[in-house]
């Protein structure tokens, strides 16, 4: 992405974002099973846009699209993990980076068994700052499932506004999925965080 910083343009992985509870750092081959473990969960993939994995090899795989992505700067990919023990707790993603319009998409994925902790909050909230601070995007989008009042309610509620629906956009698992388009502007996110 032409329009980021020299220092993440030129840099060889992603810088490690800090929160009070968590390091957001890169995803190395050390955190294989870990990722494993949130991207098998039928859970956790309920709502995503495709199906959980069932081999450990697809984790390795995953991974090593997360370092080819990262080489084209077209997608930072970056772990979550508490800072008590460093381990993968799930992962947060700045997808479709478009450096002439200055936006880009968000996606995620926190394993069940920390879910409703504040954590995603508190993750989105450091990546935000990153993104409109940091790298100078513009507008950040999401593409979430009708279906998932957790995440829809999470981003309404860090300023992201409802703009469309996509009908059938998805088929995963031999299942038709909806899809309701949300945006939230850099100035947005400013004037509320400064309020």
């Amino acid at each position: 992405m032409t329009a980021s910083p020299k220092f993440l343009a030129d840099a060889t992985s992603l810088p490690v974002l800090e929160t009070e509870r968590l390091r957001i750092r890169p995803v190395t081959m050390a955190d294989t099973d870990d990722l494993f473990a949130v991207f098998s969960s039928p859970r956790v993939m309920r709502y995503w846009s495709s199906p959980a994995m069932r081999e450990r090899a697809e984790a390795i795989a995953y991974i090593q699209s997360i370092f080819d992505f990262f080489a084209e700067r077209s997608l930072f990919q970056w772990g979550i993990a508490q800072r008590s023990d460093d381990r993968l707790i799930g992962t947060c993603t700045l997808f479709a980076l478009d450096a002439t319009h200055r936006r880009c998409e968000i996606g995620y994925a926190l394993h069940d068994a920390h879910w409703r902790r504040g954590i995603m909050r508190e993750v989105l909230t450091r990546l935000f700052d990153f993104a409109f601070d940091d790298l100078r995007i513009h507008r950040i989008e999401a593409d979430v499932d009708p279906r998932n009042d957790a995440s829809m309610g999470l981003l309404e509620s860090l300023g992201f506004r409802r703009e469309g629906y996509l009908r059938e956009r998805w088929f995963v698992n031999d299942e038709i999925q909806y899809a309701v388009f949300l945006g939230l502007l850099a100035a947005d996110w400013r004037a509320r965080r400064s309020s």
